[in-house]
């Protein structure tokens, strides 16, 4: 199972902060302060849940509860499954439901898509990536989701791999020479993006550690995936619907990018069901 973030307190403390402010003055106004009640999270639809910690800890940081797992990140579940029990202070349970709920449905609902790009690639030597299209402050939770989902990282942001993209190489006047001067600059690994053959052949000729076939159709990944031969990741992203990678998934060893599956991923239906 991946690890989830560091600072995954820091960032529950900010959400719980947003969200509460000086106090729930409906639950406080409401519900007498010692009352007792028991919380069930319930699956109103199938998928891949993932941020079941997160939503556990989002309670702890409000008081003492009792929490009681009945399912585990990244395991398929169906409609109507429960998760998870938490129980403590009704008042505590009111008060952090929204944001566990925020952050359970958006992760669930990350990794569930991921989770259907990586099937799409069964049988194939082919792996979906996330991307850095992630929302503000949540890339390292939505990086954990894609990994819950089954599928694999990219660079983490800019400071940790090169990759070249097209207005690098109009401001540097071509890839091999935005390639040559990134290797001048650091010994990271380049990557280079290229929209064709000759772009991809020059990328080659420049000594590129990685290359991105961008918004590629199925006939020029057939033929990047003959021009490379093996001798780099050959990686495609750009308008990578479901229904594509399955149909370039077999052509070959790619690396398949997807944006979508963090920033357009829909929610996972979950509800947390109060007695």
């Amino acid at each position: 199972m991946p690890e989830l973030p560091a600072d995954l307190d820091d960032t529950l403390r900010r959400a719980l902060e947003e969200d509460v402010g000086p106090g729930d003055v409906t639950t406080e106004g409401t519900v007498p302060e010692d009352l007792q009640a028991r919380g069930v999270f319930v699956a109103k639809a199938a998928g891949v849940p993932a941020g079941l910690h997160v939503a556990r800890r989002t309670f702890e940081l409000l008081d003492d509860v009792r929490w009681s797992p009945e399912s585990v990140d990244g395991m398929w579940v169906d409609p109507g499954t429960e998760l998870a029990g938490v129980a403590g202070r009704a008042r505590t349970l009111l008060t952090g439901e929204r944001v566990a709920l925020n952050f359970l449905t958006h992760l669930s609902g990350v990794a569930t898509l991921t989770r259907e790009y990586v099937d799409a690639c069964q049988g194939t030597e082919s792996v979906i990536l996330c991307t850095r299209k992630t929302m503000p402050g949540l890339r390292p939770l939505e990086r954990y989701a894609v990994e819950v989902g089954g599928g694999a990282l990219h660079r983490a942001g800019l400071y940790d791999a090169v990759l070249i993209k097209d207005n690098h190489v109009a401001i540097a006047g071509g890839v091999g020479e935005a390639v040559r001067r990134a290797r001048e600059h650091t010994d990271l690994e380049v990557e280079v993006e290229v929209e064709s053959l000759d772009q991809l052949g020059e990328a080659m000729d420049a000594g590129a550690d990685r290359i991105l076939l961008d918004n590629p159709d199925t006939d020029l990944v057939k033929r990047a995936v003959d021009a490379v031969g093996g001798r780099v990741p050959l990686e495609v992203s750009g308008g990578m619907t479901v229904e594509k990678v399955r149909e370039i998934a077999g052509l070959g060893e790619l690396l398949i990018s997807v944006g979508r599956i963090t920033h357009s991923a829909p929610a996972l239906d979950i509800s947390l069901e109060v007695t």
